[in-house]
């Protein structure tokens, strides 16, 4: 059952909770952004319209749009796991970056010695395991000495960055090559792309940063599903969540629940590094994740850390990130901080604001049960 509809009428249908409400909070902070930009000096409908054709306008914009979706699929599950378990996990960031960076050094000293596939095989679980062991001390931290998990994953955000320029710089760099970066993956390593994937089929798409990490991506959100609803497991890591004084009257381990949470959702974060790492650079950059992790609280919170709602919001942040590029082209007066007030509107309406059109909602909803139960008997005399 959803959340009641604080004294307005009956509780609301789930997807009047989970559906309607989300997009009119949508639709209400599109509208603030609006006025924002006619104060600006812009018109708010060409704006909108470039948004669109910039996200979804092509075959080009689809691609690149659905490569961030990627992203952010990954780091929204990860905070949604933790979230599910109680624990805000703030980390992904680092975790991404620490999951990127073991799967590129596991695929640079078996490129030359394995075929393409088997590295990837290889390289792929390795992210997963690089993001869960950066999650592994904040949670053993949280768990046994009860300091707060936000502080700790905080930290080891500027940890893993500390790192990662560390060893680009002093272990993986190139020698000659200027750039921060490591050397490039032997020929034939990485994820098939978007349109390798197309070709296959006989559909001709254009070259786009896409590829077959999106199916990972979809797949965990599948599989975290399975997980939290319908397995033990996770109904354990939900009731520790919600209710800590029955999971420790049932004899639940919190300790172990916070520890599998925490690094389940780690894990989940090293898929950015799978998508960039593996599937677009095919190499280690400094700064690849750019910011996913700390988006993916905001997709989290706007699909109510549901898996299917997760990979909606997703998709409009990314629609947001791709769309926003193209209208900071097209309009160069409208400024990549502009765009990222956009955003902040889009997180402020469907985060921190996202019960406040519930009563509204409620008391219409509760007026339209009501006038149908009047006009039942009058129906079916007639």
């Amino acid at each position: 059952m959803s959340a009641a509809t604080a004294g307005h009428g009956a509780p609301l249908p789930r997807w009047i909770d989970f559906g309607v409400l989300p997009l009119l909070n949508v639709l209400l902070a599109l509208a603030v952004a609006g006025a924002l930009v006619a104060l600006l000096g812009h018109s708010p409908a060409q704006a909108m319209r470039l948004l669109v054709e910039g996200a979804f306008g092509s075959g080009l914009a689809w691609g690149y749009t659905l490569h961030y979706t990627t992203n952010f699929i990954f780091t929204g599950l990860a905070v949604a796991l933790a979230a599910h378990a109680g624990l805000f996990n703030i980390g992904a960031e680092g975790q991404a970056s620490v999951g990127g960076l073991l799967a590129c050094v596991v695929a640079l000293a078996l490129d030359r010695w394995l075929p393409g596939w088997a590295v990837v095989l290889l390289a792929m679980p390795a992210a997963a395991v690089g993001g869960a062991a950066w999650a592994a001390v904040p949670a053993w931290l949280q768990a046994r000495r009860g300091s707060h998990i936000v502080i700790t994953t905080i930290m080891f955000n500027f940890l893993a960055s500390a790192l990662l320029v560390w060893l680009l710089v002093n272990v993986l760099a190139v020698p000659g090559n200027p750039s921060v970066e490591s050397r490039a993956l032997a020929e034939g390593v990485g994820l098939p792309t978007a349109q390798a994937l197309l070709a296959a089929v006989g559909v001709q798409a254009p070259a786009t940063p896409l590829n077959a990490a999106l199916v990972l991506a979809l797949l965990c959100a599948a599989g975290l599903w399975v997980v939290l609803w319908h397995t033990r497991l996770g109904f354990a890591l939900r009731t520790l969540g919600h209710a800590p004084g029955a999971a420790h009257y049932a004899g639940l381990s919190s300790v172990r629940l916070t520890l599998i949470a925490l690094m389940g959702s780690g894990a989940l974060a090293g898929g950015v590094g799978i998508n960039e790492v593996l599937g677009v650079h095919h190499r280690l950059l400094l700064d690849f994740v750019a910011g996913a992790g700390f988006t993916g609280i905001a997709v989290a919170l706007m699909g109510r850390n549901h898996p299917a709602g997760i990979v909606l919001a997703a998709l409009l942040f990314g629609a947001l990130v791709q769309g926003g590029s193209e209208l900071a082209f097209e309009i160069p007066t409208f400024s990549r901080d502009m765009v990222t007030a956009v955003q902040g509107l889009v997180v402020l309406f469907c985060g921190a604001l996202a019960l406040m059109l519930r009563p509204l909602v409620a008391r219409l909803w509760t007026w339209w049960t009501r006038r149908a139960l009047r006009a039942a008997p009058a129906g079916e005399g007639a």
